[in-house]
């Protein structure tokens, strides 16, 4: 069979002929000859477009700030006549370029493959039954079922239904197009025909099946390479905080450098070749080389992470943004419940009944009773076999029907006016033993609205009163406060003769009043204690449902959102409210309930708050939730129920829909958070020991000679260094992360506190240390301020010796500094020494490295170094805990401090 076998040379051509060139049958392909097809074709996907100019973002590693920085110091060491630390130089700058070019490639790699989590999903008419199966696996000939929401994953020509569609990714037309099988255009471009559906548009509303003549490649979307499956790679906030302070470190490093030279030169009266080298030893010390693609890692880390907890983000930038989340709105239904629905009671005219162990204890035989069943199981598009397929509460109507003894295929189904979550209703017109009937479902004050008759307990139906409707109401009123999900199910005959009703709104008119269903969704069991870590996170929890009011505060107040005075706003309120108003309700800061609320009204929320500062997850995963999903700071979808709109337009979308896979989520965007500061932390404190000795140098006038080399230095910042400060990136979570407050939307990275505690705390003291090994080697071995140590001195080898113990020093200091910087409060015994396994591999590398750079001839000669007496190693070993031990102390006081704090405020 080759390639373009079967396939039509013009699909809009008659649909018998259109089966006949496809080789299928309105009954679809059988699963055989699918799979055959798939073979032939090729996968239902887009070929992926060349990346982008790799050249060029490589390029960009050479070019950032502190790259710039390194080129400067290169630049100075070539003018004072040191070419091989030139070259050293830049030899540093190429590998830490390629270091971070790869690592940006992983973290892009890393997005990208997100999307093995969500596949697209397409329903199929295969071996004569609806089939859900991976949009990939779509070949021409299958019969395809497009709903509200899904997303179009072929090119196709109707056959029934009609549809509401987005073309805007073909066409930018931001308007959506009605599409009907009804039409039958011939002539004209052929996006333009109102008969055919394209792969990567959207359907908004309606319900339509059509056959697939085109998929991959081969469709509208892919000869015009209109969209590509690469996932772009954002620069998070916090990436690009972190490259202002890289400007700020090299303007200062300059800047002091540039200061410092003349003063060295003249004043400390340092020769010319030795004041360049002290300028060189400036910029290097000041440069933290890993920095920027530390950060990349970690975020892509995270990303990682999220997935594997179920929750895909899609862009770098969400997962601190996540951190910082201050309020969750959220849905009731599949979220904080399990969305696994059972009919529990129904009500009708001639009495309650109720459902116990699957079998109904009473009237279940009553006309009112039979009715609703075959309402609900006819205004319904679930299926119960070969496998339960579509909405939950529509397989729990179903299954009441079908357990009531009523199955709903004795009808045919004309029109269907789609479940409209503004309405909150959705309606049939179907043929039952020749009469045309209107069935519609919905929310029990939405049909009430509709409703004009009701059946009485004997099968007649009278006129429904105003005392009907207080009984009505005061029915749901009791079972939403037991915490049920309740729709009411009304019909009317159409008269003989008369058209199908073109409008919803003519065919959800002048209803007969049948009944009120109740079902149970329960609870998630793993939800309270996620709302727990959210109170104690300082993050508010606002609900936001489609519910009846009782209903969702019964089930808020289940998982432990709602309290006694949580106030419940109903649709119809928040319509009345002004701006102002909501505003003013909003930044009370207590917990709410939106019950009834469009999806507009989410919209309005969400704006709402994020204009009062605040950072906002919402979940959502309707069509028409899309907006309120960009809107908010961290939009997410539901990757089981939710529409395909809805997933795209999210941040993130939950592979359980679950709420507690929110606050793992924001727990772990915290974790990332603390996990980057605490390596800037690290990054940050090495600064100090390594700047301290060549002002020594300066200041000395060059009688106190170079503590340390800058290739020493090099060695120290790419090679020691990069290794744990990595392993940072991948920290288990604090002990009390999800115990504070989120933080504030404008707070910065880098704060004054940090760097007191990097430079002044943890770099002062290893300063002090290495700076005493330093002095100690060269005092010990007989020297003096001012004697000679340069190459053919007799102290030349001695000096060697004490740079020696100056880098062996930092290093050591190193492994004190990165427990330290483990926990930004909590002591180190309450993480654990060995909590984090990368870490400690990190640092064996690091001392190993050491080891070469010390021990082994060819490196001793390439960076100066000379092995110190035993003794002298024996000194290092207390050099970590005493860095270590300082910053303990100092977390200690803090403690102290904050809990004294609380002890003495009026409510402690």
């Amino acid at each position: 069979m080759s390639e373009t076998e079967g396939r039509p040379s013009d699909p809009r051509e008659p649909v018998v002929r259109l089966f006949r060139d496809l080789r299928t049958r309105p009954t679809g392909l059988s699963s055989r000859e699918a799979a055959r097809r798939l073979v032939v074709y090729g996968p239902n996907q887009l070929v992926r477009k060349a990346r982008g100019n790799w050249a060029k973002e490589l390029g960009r590693q050479f070019t950032h700030p502190l790259a710039l920085l390194l080129w400067a110091a290169a630049g100075l060491a070539m003018a004072a006549h040191t070419a091989p630390l030139a070259i050293a130089i830049i030899l540093v700058i190429v590998l830490n370029a390629l270091l971070a070019f790869a690592q940006e490639q992983q973290a892009e790699h890393a997005v990208e493959t997100l999307a093995r989590y969500l596949p697209a999903k397409a329903k199929v008419v295969r071996d004569g039954g609806l089939q859900v199966i991976d949009a990939g696996g779509l070949v021409p000939g299958d019969v395809l079922v497009v709903e509200e929401g899904d997303r179009v994953s072929a090119d196709a020509r109707m056959l029934d239904g009609a549809a509401e569609i987005d073309l805007s990714t073909l066409t930018g037309e931001s308007l959506t197009a009605y599409r009907s099988a009804a039409f039958d255009d011939h002539a004209g471009p052929l996006l333009q025909a109102r008969d055919l559906l394209f792969s990567g548009t959207t359907c908004t509303g309606g319900q339509a099946r059509a056959l697939v003549f085109a998929t991959g490649m081969h469709t509208e979307l892919g000869r015009i390479a209109a969209l590509s499956q690469r996932v772009g790679r954002d620069e998070s906030p916090l990436e690009l905080q972190v490259k202002r302070v890289a400007w700020l470190i090299a303007i200062v490093a300059v800047t002091a450098g540039a200061a410092v030279l003349p003063v060295a030169a003249l004043v400390a009266r340092l020769p010319l070749a030795d004041a360049f080298k002290f300028a060189v030893g400036l910029l290097v010390a000041n440069v933290p080389e890993g920095l920027l693609p530390t950060i990349t890692l970690a975020l892509a880390v995270g990303v990682r992470a999220l997935a594997r907890g179920g929750a895909v983000v899609k862009r770098l930038s969400a997962v601190e943004t996540l951190g910082s989340t201050t309020v969750i709105c959220t849905d009731k239904t599949g979220t904080l419940t399990l969305n696994r629905m059972s009919v529990t009671d129904i009500w009708t005219s001639a009495g309650p009944i109720r459902n116990t162990g699957g079998k109904w204890a009473g009237l279940s035989s009553s006309p009112p009773l039979r009715a609703v069943a075959g309402a609900a199981a006819r205004c319904n598009n679930a299926a119960l076999e070969p496998a339960e397929t579509g909405d939950p509460t529509e397989v729990a109507l179903l299954r009441m029907s079908v357990s009531l003894g009523e199955s709903g295929h004795n009808g045919e189904r004309r029109r269907q006016f789609h479940f409209d979550p503004s309405l909150r209703m959705m309606s049939t017109v179907d043929t039952v033993d020749g009469t045309l009937w209107v069935h519609a479902k919905g929310a029990p004050e939405e049909v009430l609205k509709r409703t004009t008759m009701m059946m009485t307990a004997d099968g007649a139906t009278r006129p429904i009163g105003e005392r009907d409707r207080a009984e009505i109401a005061k029915v749901v009123d009791g079972y939403a406060s037991q915490g049920l999900r309740l729709l009411a199910v009304a019909r009317r005959p159409l008269d003989a003769g008369v058209p199908l009703p073109a409008r919803r709104e003519h065919a959800e008119a002048e209803l007969t009043f049948l009944g009120v269903v109740a079902m149970l969704d329960p609870p998630r069991p793993e939800v309270p204690d996620a709302v727990a870590r959210c109170h104690t996170a300082g993050i508010r929890l606002i609900v936001v449902t489609g519910d009846h009011g009782l209903t969702a505060a019964m089930i808020a107040k289940r998982v432990g959102i709602a309290r006694d005075r949580t106030q419940v706003v109903t649709g119809s309120e928040l319509d009345a409210m002004t701006d102002d108003e909501l505003d003013a309700l909003l930044r009370k800061g207590n917990e709410l309930i939106f019950s009834r609320s469009s999806p507009e009204a989410k919209l309005r929320i969400a704006d709402a708050l994020r204009a009062e500062g605040h950072v906002v997850a919402m979940t959502g995963d309707g069509v028409n939730d899309a907006p309120a999903l960009r809107s908010a700071d961290i939009g997410v979808a539901m990757g089981v129920s939710g529409t395909d709109v809805a997933r795209e337009a999210a941040t993130m979308v939950l592979t359980d829909d679950n709420f507690a896979t929110i606050v793992d989520a924001v727990q772990a965007g915290r974790r990332v958070y603390d996990n980057v500061r605490k390596f800037i932390c690290y990054i940050f404190a090495h600064a100090t020991p390594e700047v301290i000795p060549f002002l020594v140098f300066a200041l000395s006038g060059g009688r106190v000679p170079l503590p340390l080399t800058v290739l020493q230095l090099l060695a120290i910042d790419l090679g020691t260094e990069t290794l744990p400060a990595l392993a940072l990136g991948r920290e288990p979570a604090e002990p009390g992360l999800m115990n504070r407050p989120p933080r504030r939307r404008s707070e910065g990275v880098i704060q004054g506190a940090m760097l007191a505690r990097a430079w002044g705390l943890l770099g002062g003291v290893s300063a002090v240390l290495v700076l005493g090994a330093f002095f100690g080697t060269l005092l010990l071995g007989g020297w003096h301020p001012g004697a000679a140590t340069g190459p053919g001195s007799a102290l030349h080898h001695t000096w060697q010796q004490a740079t020696t113990m100056t880098f062996l020093g930092i290093v050591v200091c190193q492994i004190g500094t990165a427990f330290a910087a483990r926990t930004q409060s909590a002591s180190l015994r309450a993480i654990g020494v060995t909590s984090n396994r990368l870490l400690l591999w990190g640092i064996a590398f690091e001392i190993a490295f050491a080891a070469v750079v010390v021990l082994v001839p060819p490196f001793r000669a390439v960076f100066g170094t000379a092995p110190p007496e035993p003794a002298q190693f024996v000194l290092l070993l207390p050099f970590p805990l005493v860095v270590w031990g300082a910053d303990e102390v100092w977390r200690w006081r803090r403690r102290r401090a904050r809990t004294r704090s609380r002890n003495s405020r009026p409510d402690g």
